[in-house]
């Protein structure tokens, strides 16, 4: 069942916009943690293209820990160095100010969990696009049957694969169009048109 999605921090376009389509989507929490995959990472465009911001995690038990217990480091500043970025890549888009202060405090809060922030990424972007839909995770793992599963397909960024209509970048005077990069790219760009611009995807 293609229902099962990945946790993700700040998640990709496609990714969104797969959550809104789906009817009862529901987000892994019994799976071995996956590195170097949307759950930790974000990409952004920047004056000098495109950024990766990564959360950096404490596997708690091993290379087995399973998603729903990975913690987050904070022994390195993280929070300032991802808040710095996207003021600096953002702050002259047309709904910066208008939305920032709400993402704001992924900042400023110390989540223990991944889990945690990326559930409080996934609330903030639902709100933003005024769409009522309840977060729900799994309560045991169902195995992967094929590559088309969503915790596999989503995992990795891929633009090359998600050929999107363009919209407004903020660079886009010296920097191409990507595709697919983190929702608040498309938030901060078109505002309240995010929404419509993600139905029209799938």
């Amino acid at each position: 069942m293609n229902n099962i999605f990945p946790t993700s921090y700040l998640p990709g376009i496609q990714y969104v916009a797969l959550f809104l389509k789906n009817e009862a989507p529901r987000i892994e929490l019994f799976e071995t943690y996956q590195k170097q995959s949307c759950r930790t990472r974000c990409n952004v465009m920047t004056a000098n293209g495109l950024q990766t911001l990564t959360v950096p995690i404490v596997k708690t038990n091993g290379n087995h820990t399973l998603t729903k217990d990975i913690a987050i480091s904070y022994r390195e500043p993280w929070q300032q160095i991802h808040q710095r970025c996207l003021e600096a890549a953002y702050r002259k888009t047309p709904f910066f100010d208008y939305y920032f202060p709400y993402l704001e405090k992924v900042f400023t809060t110390r989540f223990e969990k991944l889990i945690d922030l990326n559930e409080f990424c996934l609330k903030f972007i639902l709100k933003t696009l005024k769409i009522n839909k309840e977060i729900v995770y799994t309560e045991d793992f169902t195995p992967i049957s094929d590559s088309e599963d969503y915790r596999i397909k989503l995992s990795k960024w891929s633009p090359e694969t998600t050929d999107f209509p363009k919209y407004y970048q903020v660079f886009d005077d010296r920097q191409p169009f990507i595709s697919n990069l983190s929702v608040i790219d498309l938030i901060f760009n078109e505002g309240p048109e995010a929404v419509n611009y993600l139905d029209t995807l799938f």
